[in-house]
């Protein structure tokens, strides 16, 4: 059973930093490419940063690209996502998302295992 448990989310200033850590289980992060959503107030979930599964290569949303990088620790098996420079705007609930390809996708409907999500606020 694969199992993705998000953590780090909470408030902080606009202009601050936080990093998510998305613990996976049953399967290993370096088969699968992975991606971070979001999905803010009335709106529909959206791509924020991908990778894909030999970690080359990875991907951003243009509204987070130049403060948001995500990265990942194979021995951990955990995959992060470094927000850097937050805005308001930022303020969303964020999943992590793992495939069973290692090809990226930005697209929500490519993904096969999702966790159950963690707040970010952003406050001006």
């Amino acid at each position: 059973q694969v199992q993705l448990v998000e953590s780090g989310g909470g408030l902080v200033q606009a202009g601050g930093s936080l990093r998510l850590s998305c613990a996976v289980s049953g399967r290993t992060v370096s088969s699968s490419a992975m991606g971070w959503f979001r999905q803010g107030p009335g709106k529909e979930r959206e791509f924020v940063v991908g990778i894909i599964g030999s970690g080359d290569y990875t991907y951003s949303a243009d509204s987070v690209k130049g403060r948001f990088t995500i990265s990942r620790d194979n021995a951990k098996n955990t995959v992060y996502l470094q927000m850097n420079s937050l805005k308001p705007e930022d303020t969303a609930v964020y999943y992590c998302a793992a495939r069973r390809s290692t090809l990226f996708t930005s697209g929500a409907s490519g993904y096969d295992y999702w966790g159950q999500g963690t707040q970010v606020t952003v406050s001006s």
